[in-house]
């Protein structure tokens, strides 16, 4: 069976060719430390938590024959987003990093595909280089955070990017940072809850922003794919179309209920579990659901392809439209 795998994260080589020879790359410079040590930088410090980080293409071709992954999609590694920068620098490191990433499909077509870097600080240059990603590089799409330093996308300015991205056919995959502008941060700190628990909590919030806020309503074909199952999303639908029925601010922007704007979303299958993953297929149906591993941060046993057909409650017919058909379909790979 083919395993195509839409959920995969890359520090470029651009990156590692210019901190390891002792420069600052935008801003960010190597430190060492525990482990692998740190890239720092510009408000942030990250953790070099995975060799694989490193890899160059061959290197992860390698790794994704062991694991039996036939295509990645590849996307920034979240705390690289420069929406924070000054506006010049994340455009020109946008480019960069969506340069190296079209390169990797160029040189390697049938092994990775890409979804592009924006400077969303700026929307017109966002619109401009997605552009740009799409129709020049081939690139599928582009990845974005859950919140642009501190927006929320259903503010206004952010419409005229999702109308493009609908008539480019552009998928956006939406991913948090962990460590990041996380609800659950401003309640504790304790038992990795960060994680396990906020991250997703932010999926939630996306998949409620995207319906709620009329984005969906006003782009009927634009393409998303929401990590980590869209979090407790599916499981609250129920709750959110009942707020739609008595609240009439749940109204605001909707003329449909919430649970009605499924069908416009797709989500991949890091649920961690059998019966969640089962739930989220039951709740949206396989045609909505992909691989998506979050390489090279989480240990899948013996693979992610091969805990998908692990699985017993999921029919053969289910297993190859998440992980195949669908993103076959969706991105022309």
């Amino acid at each position: 069976m083919r395993h195509i795998d839409v959920h995969t994260h890359l520090m470029p080589q651009c990156l590692w060719k210019t901190v390891d020879g002792g420069d600052d790359w935008y801003g960010m410079r190597l430190e060492s430390g525990d482990g692998l040590g740190f890239v720092a930088g510009n408000g942030k410090r990250i953790f070099i938590n995975s060799p694989k980080l490193r890899f160059t293409p061959e290197e992860r071709i390698v790794n994704m024959d062991e694991e039996g992954t036939d295509v990645q999609v590849v996307s920034i590694h979240t705390p690289l987003f420069p929406y924070h920068w000054e506006k010049g620098l994340a455009i020109q490191m946008s480019k960069d990093v969506n340069d190296e990433i079209a390169g990797m499909a160029k040189q390697h077509p049938s092994r990775f595909s890409g979804l592009a870097t924006l400077p969303l600080q700026d929307v017109d240059a966002s619109i401009e280089e997605l552009e740009r990603a799409v129709k020049v590089l081939g690139l599928k799409g582009a990845e974005f955070d859950m919140v642009v330093n501190g927006k929320t996308w259903d503010e206004p300015e952010f419409l005229p990017l999702f109308k493009a991205a609908e008539s480019m056919g552009a998928l956006l995959f939406f991913h948090p940072q962990p460590q990041e502008n996380l609800v659950a941060l401003e309640r504790t700190r304790k038992y990795g809850l960060s994680n396990s628990i906020g991250v997703p909590l932010e999926d939630a919030i996306l998949v409620a922003t995207l319906i709620y806020g009329g984005i969906l309503e006003k782009c009927p074909n634009l393409r998303v794919i929401v990590a980590h199952g869209g979090g407790p999303a599916c499981f609250g639908m129920g709750r959110m179309d009942h707020a739609w029925k008595v609240r009439s601010e749940a109204r605001a922007n909707i003329p449909k209920p919430p649970s009605r704007y499924q069908s416009q979303l797709y989500y991949d299958f890091l649920t961690s579990s059998e019966a969640s993953l089962r739930f989220l297929i039951n709740a949206v149906g396989a045609d909505h659901v992909v691989i998506g591993s979050d390489w090279p941060f989480v240990g899948w046993d013996p693979s992610p392809g091969g805990w998908l057909e692990s699985l017993t409650s999921l029919s053969t017919e289910e297993k190859e439209k998440i992980s195949f058909r669908n993103l076959e379909q969706m991105l022309g790979i």
